[in-house]
């Protein structure tokens, strides 16, 4: 059974290290742990990997967050899959910097990506592995201190923080491909 983990984020180097892209930072680390190596895909950039017997893809989307969803809804059937067998990992204003938290299902919660996603997918019961990247300032301040927040790369002092969230996303996105794939009893 084929199954994907897809990091959101923003194409280009100029997004690469930012709290917005903190998706696709998750993804390369599953790539690097898992001898993956990506290439373009349906203009995507996708690394396949195995993990306890299972071919998992790890996609990086190549088109801007807010977006993503019609070029996912695309791509998915090329490789095989339906929106149960999607994992979405994305960053989460709404958490602590560094707190990771699993959703099965829900609503955007206000993420224009995961929107995206949902409204192309055609179903909000997507497999979700959101990681904290702290909202600025206090709740309900101006929607530029949040573009000018999330477009921002991490400070030094919360790379460790960041890194370590990032790598439990990751064991988490696996976590969540084994139970995906393990028969009923």
């Amino acid at each position: 059974m084929a199954q994907a983990i897809i990091g959101l984020g923003n194409p280009g180097p100029e997004y690469r290290d930012t709290r917005h892209n903190v998706g696709q930072r998750v993804v390369d680390g599953l790539a690097r742990t898992l001898h993956g190596r990506f290439a373009r895909e349906g203009g995507h950039l996708v690394a396949r990997v195995r993990w306890r017997g299972e071919v998992v893809s790890l996609v990086k989307p190549q088109c801007f967050m807010n977006v993503s969803g019609p070029a996912v809804a695309r791509l998915s059937p090329k490789l095989g899959l339906g929106p149960p067998d999607v994992i979405i990992v994305f960053d989460d204003l709404d958490l602590p910097l560094g707190k990771v938290r699993i959703r099965m299902k829900g609503s955007a919660g206000g993420h224009n990506g995961l929107r995206s996603l949902i409204e192309a997918l055609g179903t909000s019961e997507l497999r979700r592995v959101k990681v904290g990247i702290g909202r600025p300032g206090r709740p309900g301040e101006g929607r530029d201190h949040v573009v000018d927040h999330v477009l921002s790369p991490f400070y030094r002092n919360e790379l460790d923080l960041v890194e370590a969230a990032c790598s439990e996303a990751a064991q988490q996105a696996l976590k969540l491909v084994e139970s995906h794939s393990s028969p009923p009893l």
